[in-house]
This record gives structure tokens, C-alpha cells and sequence, in this order.
């Protein structure tokens, strides 16, 4: 019999796998795909943030208002009292042979409702569109915020979003006071650009007004955002907003102060030259997050869709706002409902707690599987290593963070990866002991034990899928580890072990003395 078989073949290659690509991971070498640790394994901070999904709403009526308004410009179409209520968008059109024209123009949006009355327009958004704009809200801040985190250079954020409105962030590796700060501030931010023309014919009486009166004007009061004493009353519909803004990069001006050079899209690009070629020797007020940075006076049409905004910026802050400028807007604020530090002394500790019970775990089933089974106890051994560097190198590759469940995981499936050979080498020694050879013993002891390892592994298999799909992140790292261990013991287990016993057949079969290889008398 050849000594090279088909399946000790494929264990050779499975434990040369293992071994190979969970080395960067136990030796954390600079190269190679490496497991991240999780929160609670290192340290870190864990958020639970409420998307105030309202404010999209609000933000919808706001962009269609903006929308209303560039058409009727370009059109050349005569509007009057265009005004932006709690929930919808109102205007009239002084000629009401452009009715349809506009009715043409409303009609292309989806979810509106619309209500005219003689001249009178108003706008407002269906109940499903109201639904769906708040939903997408949540999914959109999921998606800006890991942005934000990938840009910001945080290694393996998790960002998830837990029931309607909320969302799970956690940042594993962040320890001192400053890191948690920035990241908050760059999570939070909701860099919400927007260029609003000034109301020239009224900003003289900013200081006497109340926001009451601004809004009859369809004006809104803004601070400076360096001295909250000087205001600036500027038109409630924006010019543009952040979501024409492509890219932002922070530069330095001729007092090599921080700044924020930004480019617009081709569409931002037609509206802002449309808009300062019509507007010179009047104020463009630069706002972002509801303060006004800069308001230069247009002095010609500006082109190539780029601008800048200053406003006494350290370069910290201009690299965070350049990167929340770039990722997009959060399309609602987010309000910090939880928040939960963990020190990486503490981490430390749940990685030597878990290291600790892991190695005791392995030695004693090592002992227990030499000492009662012999020979077969030592080649279920290397079935046993084979199948953690297995597991290390799976996660590895998939980019998997390793939690304490997780570790927890990995000790329940030491037991659980010998629980298959202790089932086939008990089916070979009462076969053994009932009269039959040694090598008809093995053959069908691995048959007579396949179908009992199926059913426990199969049915384990099933509870990790539904844990996985149904857990949270604490729960879907324990299934993982689970899941993994479980295949890769159906392949150390079965397929290994029986390609060693073949290899080894014509030394088992001359030996008379078989209590050492089993551990029958």
C-alpha cells in the first residue's frame, strides 16, 4: 500500500495552510493578513448613536425648494412667497399659463404631493416617501460614518445599524483622550455645506430683526462662526448644498492659514457659475453646519466649479472637515444615547483570562487523549492542532476581528474537534475487541462513525447559521468561530486521521501488540 494516499495528501496541504497564513497573526509580523482584535480584547470605544431622521425630512423639503427655485430661474418663470414650511414647500406663480410647466417639472420628482389652488402651489412629501427618505437617512449615516472612519485611518471600525433609527460604532484600539475626542467630532460632524446668497436689500437690519421677521422675508439669521456676535441674514433656500461637493482638500493660504479648497460636481459646477454671473457685487455666504465661515462679495463669474472656505481653522480640524466634506454629509444629526470606553488594560486581561483557558484546555484534552487512547490519542492530537491553525488562518484571511465570544468559541471547538475522533476511535476498538483485523476494523469503524458525526455536526452547524443571522456582533463572532471550527474538524478529523491510519496500515498491521496503538487490552 502506498504510503501517500489521497487524503493524507489533502491534510498535508490543509496543515501547511494553516500553518502558513496564521503565522502573521500569531507572530503580528508587519505583512500578511493579520486577525483584528476586537473591542474587548483591546481596548476601545463603543457608541450607540440615534439618527434624528426628522431632520432628513426636513432636508428633502429643502433640496426640492432648491430645485422649485433653479428651474423657475432658468426657465424664466415668475414665482413669488417661495417659503419652506415644517413639512412642505409653497410658492406662487404670478402667471398662470406656466401652471403646467411647473405641474411637468414636480411630477418628475418622486413622492411628492401636490396641491394647487388657482395660483397657489404647495409641495409636500407622501406618507411613504416620508418613510423612506427616514429609513434611507439611517442607512446613508451607516454608510458616511465608516467612510469617515476609513478615511480617518482607524483599523477595523465596526458600524452597524441596530433597529430603526440607531447605530452601533465601535473602535477598537483607541486609548487616549485626544483619539476618542477626534473620532467623536469626526462622527458626529454633520459637514453640512451649503452656499446661501446674502439678503442685501435687508442685512443693515440683521441686528433688529427676530427670526420671526427674517422667515416673512424667507430669510434665516446666521452666527459667525468665529465671533457669535456678528450675524448675517441670508435666503433660507440654498444656492447649493454638500451634495454637489466632490472633493475637499485641505490647502494653506497666503497668511498660511488652514483652508478648505472644494470642487463640485458638473451640475453644482452649472448652477454656482449660473448664480455668481447674475449676482456681482453682491455676498455669497459659505455655511457649513449652520455657521457662516466666509461671505466675499461676488466681484465676476466664477467657473470651474471650485471654491474654498476659511474661517481660522487648525489643520486637525480642516483634515476632518475635508474628510467629512469628502465622504458626504450625514443626511440627519446623530445624538450620542450611549457611550462605553474600554481600557486596554482591561482587554489585556480578557486576552490572558482567554489564552489561559485555551492552552489549559488543550493540554488537558492532549493528556487525556494520549493517555487513554495511545497512539490514536497522538495522531487525534495533530488532527486537534491542525484544526486551530485552520481556524487562525480562515479568520485571517476573511479579515475577521476576534472577540472574547469568539476566543470562548475557539475553546469550545478544542473539545469539540476531538469529540469525532474519540467516536471513531471507540467504533474501532469495540470492533477490535469483537475478533476482526486491524485494517477491516478502521475501514469500518470511519464508516459506522460517519453518521453519528454528521448529525452532531450538521445540527451544530444549523444552531451557528441561525445565531450568526439573528445574533449581534458579541454573538455572530462566537458562530463564526464555531462554524469554522466545526468544518475545518470535519476535514482534521475524518479525511486526516484516516489518511495517517492508511499510511500507517503495514506498520499497525505486523505490530501485535495493539493496546499501544488504541488502548485496548
Amino acid at each position: 500500500m502506498k504510503i501517500f494516499n489521497y487524503r493524507l495528501i489533502i491534510f498535508i496541504l490543509s496543515i501547511i495552510f494553516g500553518v502558513v497564513f496564521s503565522m502573521p497573526s500569531f507572530m503580528q509580523t508587519d505583512t500578511g493578513k493579520k486577525i483584528a482584535l476586537g473591542l474587548d480584547l483591546q481596548g476601545g470605544l463603543h457608541m450607540l448613536l440615534g439618527v434624528q431622521t426628522n431632520e432628513a425630512v426636513t432636508s428633502k423639503i429643502k433640496s426640492i425648494a432648491t430645485s422649485i427655485k433653479y428651474f423657475a430661474e432658468e426657465e424664466d418663470l415668475l414665482i413669488e412667497e417661495l417659503s419652506i414650511n415644517e413639512d412642505s414647500v409653497s410658492f406662487t406663480v404670478l402667471d398662470g399659463d406656466e401652471i403646467p410647466k411647473i405641474e411637468k417639472m414636480l411630477e418628475k420628482i418622486d413622492g411628492l404631493n401636490i396641491a394647487i389652488d388657482s395660483l397657489n402651489v404647495d409641495v409636500s412629501l407622501t406618507e411613504e416617501e416620508i418613510a423612506r427618505t427616514k429609513d434611507l437617512s439611517v442607512s446613508q449615516a451607516v454608510e458616511t460614518i465608516r467612510n469617515r472612519l476609513d478615511q480617518f485611518g482607524l483599523s477595523e471600525p465596526t458600524v452597524i445599524r441596530q433597529g430603526e433609527t440607531d447605530i452601533v460604532v465601535q473602535l477598537p484600539g483607541i486609548k487616549s483622550q485626544e483619539e476618542e475626542k477626534s473620532a467623536r467630532e469626526l462622527i458626529s460632524k454633520p459637514a453640512n455645506l451649503e452656499l446661501m446668497a446674502v439678503d442685501e436689500e435687508r442685512a443693515d437690519r440683521v441686528y433688529t430683526m427676530s427670526d420671526a421677521q427674517a422667515a416673512e422675508y424667507g430669510d434665516i439669521i446666521l452666527e459667525d462662526t468665529n465671533n457669535s456676535n456678528v450675524l448675517y441674514l441670508v435666503k433660507e433656500i440654498p444656492i447649493l448644498n454638500g451634495d454637489q461637493v466632490i472633493d475637499a482638500k485641505v490647502a494653506f493660504d497666503q497668511s498660511n492659514q488652514p483652508i478648505i479648497n472644494f470642487t463640485l460636481n458638473s451640475a453644482g459646477s452649472r448652477i454656482f457659475g449660473d448664480f455668481t454671473a447674475k449676482s456681482i457685487g453682491k455676498r455669497l455666504a459659505v455655511v457649513l453646519d449652520g455657521k457662516v465661515y466666509s461671505a466675499p462679495s461676488i466681484r465676476e463669474r466664477i467657473g470651474g466649479g471650485s471654491g474654498q472656505i476659511s474661517g481660522g481653522f487648525t489643520i486637525a480640524e480642516a483634515g476632518n472637515v475635508a474628510i467629512a466634506l469628502r465622504s458626504g454629509a450625514l443626511p440627519a444629526s446623530v445624538k450620542l444615547l450611549e457611550k462605553r470606553s474600554v481600557g486596554p488594560s482591561l482587554g489585556a486581561d480578557s486576552i490572558k483570562a482567554s489564552m489561559l483557558a485555551l492552552i489549559l484546555g488543550f493540554i488537558l484534552v492532549v493528556i487525556f487523549m494520549v493517555v487513554y487512547y495511545r497512539r490514536a490519542g497522538f495522531v487525534a492530537n495533530i488532527a486537534l492542532i491542525t484544526n486551530i491553525f485552520i481556524i487562525i488562518s480562515v479568520m485571517a484571511m476573511f479579515g475577521a476581528t476576534l472577540t472574547l465570544p469568539g476566543m470562548a468559541g475557539i475553546v469550545l471547538t478544542v473539545g469539540m474537534a476531538v469529540d469525532a475522533n474519540v467516536i471513531i476511535t471507540e467504533r474501532i476498538r469495540e470492533l477490535i475487541k469483537k475478533g476482526k483485523s486491524i485494517p477491516k476494523a478502521i475501514e469500518d469503524g470511519y464508516s459506522n462513525a460517519m453518521r453519528a458525526i454528521l448529525d452532531a455536526n450538521i445540527t451544530t452547524l444549523l444552531v451557528a447559521v441561525i445565531l450568526y443571522a439573528y445574533g449581534t456582533g458579541p454573538i455572530k463572532g462566537f458562530a463564526v468561530t464555531i462554524s469554522i471550527g466545526i468544518l475545518a474538524s470535519m476535514l482534521t478529523a475524518i479525511l486526516g486521521t484516516h489518511g495517517i491510519y492508511e499510511a500507517l496500515m503495514p506498520k499497525i498491521s505486523k505490530d501485535k501488540n495493539v493496546k499501544k496503538w488504541f488502548g485496548v487490552s
